[in-house]
């Protein structure tokens, strides 16, 4: 006995400790602003074997593995679990098969699983120490007493959030995709505006879902995550709070009994008890229109926790629905439209950096300068995109009350409003303004507070410019795009110019500005490309060195087109070194530029910061083309020591030369 105790000792042991998710307050709490805060001081943490005599992580009746709600309010994850046990091969990508378990002598306490985080999968390992009140899990766990797949898969989902809080109330769409990796779409059943009742010039950050025909989805209802929510508690389920997500297991067109079909929907709760009424309960009116062994074979297909109502009980008082895309074994995306295969995908990975790329939406001036990306459809067919912003965590109060699962405001809390516009172009080379000003191919349409936004089309051969946008301009966040398609494609991201090297603190800056013009027939040269580039206006002057110790100064130069962002030039500058011996700047035509602000860019400015040697230098600003007039303002800026009056002196000097020859505009 004493030696079949040392080896129990010794075996314990050696069982994994996750240090980064300890079984503390830390890895249940982020603010503690809800109801499970109250749990504190009450929570012991367990493995399975502590729990149950003979824990598996499956049980051998595969209905009684669906999740069951505990305390923690994660509905929209537990949707999602419900979709991966329907779907083997989704549910190994996730939670990869043959892990040693418990009874296995190569069992050391720790599991492994896998989520998909903006655009690539991520490992994550747990010991499986639970959260536990009185030796019973107090989170999600399956119907099977004995079995623990759900109960370790939401403790590495929460590990992967940061702590179980930070899974209370979120959206099912998002765990779809964390687990699947596809692409998921919500849809409203209540009344709402429609996708046409929003003119394409017109944008907004208004919620408007578009309202979904169940028949859309019949071709693929067996295929696809279907989830259903309310907002509120509805007429036949009482119980309920706030918001609530379930999963739709199956629908079905029954016959009635005169003749006529009726659409009935199996809802599956998550909290694993019924809590509806209206006709469809187990004595309701609804199952005497139809067949009673019909009736008698549904009503036992029922499991714990589910229930069946009709569409109109289903439209009447459900608010919305989150449809996750199938995916074939083969990891290839099936449309929801359709039914194809989308056997090709990019990605790429982009930003909204304020002052350079965080444009905002078209109602902004600005627009014009959100990234920009080019889709090329080779021969003509489906093409889904979807933005995907990160989510930025923001801490609620401390000690605040948050007594309902409450999606709707989590969105608010930790996205923006964003939204994808695509043009069909002729060819790569058009005006940027002028094509904005035009309603676009297709859209999401209004700006929406959510994590993705999903752009479909039936697209012919040809260029597509895709623009992705906040709502608010000036807004910094990190975005994926992801392209799925029918047919062959490509896509990249569309240069522009890079942001502007942040002034450094060490010292001041001074900066003088100067007016210019480009007339036609005169001073509008174009770019280096034409034999009329040295017609362009120059603006001469002067670095000097502020002590013999330095080898170069900082100069940052700024040009601004005066025109509206609906007629905006591309525009660029070139900076020349020449001798000073020289009285009349005279440069040659085959002089390469000493740095370069291009290529040239349809923006209102574009900026440059460069270490210039001491010596004399000409700018010389332009259009891309030739003859096009405009006005423009070139900024100088240039760090000065305090320390250093010579300096500023010299500065003067070079201000002075640059105000004579840009009034004279040579």
């Amino acid at each position: 006995m004493k030696e079949e105790s040392k080896a129990q000792c010794e075996e314990e042991a050696l069982l994994f400790e996750d240090q980064d998710f300890p079984p503390e307050d830390i890895s249940l709490l982020c603010d503690s602003s809800t109801p499970i805060a109250r749990l504190q001081g009450d929570i012991t943490w367990r493995r399975p074997q502590e729990i149950c005599d003979s824990p598996a992580l499956f049980p051998d009746n595969i209905s009684l593995g669906h999740a069951k709600q505990g305390l923690l309010g994660d509905c929209w994850f537990l949707c999602a679990c419900s979709f991966l046990l329907k779907n083997k091969h989704l549910l190994n990508k996730v939670f990869p098969p043959d892990q040693p378990q418990w009874g296995d002598s190569r069992y050391r306490g720790s599991f492994q699983f896998h989520f998909w985080q903006q655009g690539h999968w991520t490992d994550v390992t747990i010991d499986d120490r639970l959260p536990c009140i009185n030796s019973t899990l107090c989170f999600s766990r399956c119907h099977s007493p004995i079995a623990f797949w759900v109960a370790l898969l939401e403790k590495a989902y929460a590990k992967l959030h940061g702590s179980y809080e930070r899974l209370w109330a979120g959206q099912v769409s998002e765990a779809l995709v964390d687990v699947t990796g596809g692409l998921s779409e919500c849809w409203s059943l209540g009344a709402c505006g429609s996708e046409e009742e929003q003119r394409p010039e017109e944008d907004s950050d208004q919620v408007r879902r578009r309202r979904l025909d169940l028949k859309l989805l019949h071709p693929v209802k067996d295929k696809c995550a279907i989830s259903c929510s309310t907002h509120s508690s509805p007429g036949g389920a009482s119980e309920l709070g706030q918001y609530h997500a379930m999963t739709i297991m199956e629908w079905l067109d029954v016959k009635t009994v005169s003749g006529s079909e009726i659409l009935l929907l199996r809802i599956r709760n998550p909290w694993g008890r019924c809590c509806w009424g209206g006709a469809w309960i187990e004595s309701g009116a609804g199952w005497s229109s139809i067949d009673p062994v019909s009736a008698l074979e549904l009503q036992a297909r029922a499991a714990d926790g589910e229930f069946w109502l009709d569409e109109d009980e289903f439209m009447s008082q459900f608010d919305d629905v989150t449809v996750g895309y199938p995916i074939s074994e083969e990891g290839h995306l099936k449309s929801i439209y359709t039914g194809n295969v989308l056997t090709h995908n990019h990605q790429l990975a982009g930003r909204w950096m304020k002052g350079h790329s965080a444009g905002g939406s078209r109602n902004s001036s600005s627009y014009s300068s959100n990234p920009k990306y080019w889709l090329k459809v080779c021969e003509r067919g489906e093409v889904l995109v979807s933005l995907l912003q990160h989510k930025k965590w923001r801490h609620t109060e401390k000690n605040a009350q948050t007594p309902q699962e409450d999606s709707g405001n989590t969105k608010h809390q930790h996205y923006q409003a964003v939204a994808l516009h695509m043009w069909k172009v002729e060819k790569k080379r058009f005006n940027l303004s002028r094509m904005l000003n035009k309603p676009p191919c297709a859209s999401t349409h209004c700006h929406a507070y959510e994590r993705e936004v999903v752009l479909h089309g039936q697209l012919e051969p040809g260029y597509y410019l895709l623009i992705p946008s906040t709502y608010q301009p000036g807004v910094e966040a990190r975005f994926l795009i992801r392209v799925f398609s029918s047919s062959s494609t490509s896509f990249c991201a569309l240069k522009s110019p890079a942001p502007s090297l942040p002034l450094t603190t060490d010292g001041e800056w001074e900066t003088s500005y100067f007016r210019g013009s480009w007339v036609e027939g005169t001073t509008a040269g174009g770019s280096r490309n034409f034999l009329s580039y040295w017609q362009n206006p120059r603006f001469p002057f002067t670095v000097c060195a502020e002590s013999a110790e330095m080898s170069g100064v900082h100069v940052r130069i700024t040009l601004h087109q005066s025109r509206p962002d609906t007629h905006l030039h591309p525009i660029g500058f070139h900076i020349y070194k020449i001798l000073e011996a020289e009285p009349d700047q005279t440069l040659t035509r085959d002089q390469d530029p000493v740095a370069s602000c291009v290529p040239h860019c349809y923006t209102q400015d574009v900026s440059l910061t460069c270490c210039l040697s001491p010596g004399a230098y000409t700018i010389v600003p332009s259009t891309y083309q030739p003859n096009c007039s405009a006005d423009f303002t070139l900024s100088l800026a240039r760090r000065i020591h305090r320390k250093v009056v010579k300096s500023q002196e010299m500065l003067g000097r070079a201000i002075q030369e640059i105000s004579h020859i840009s009034v004279m505009q040579s």
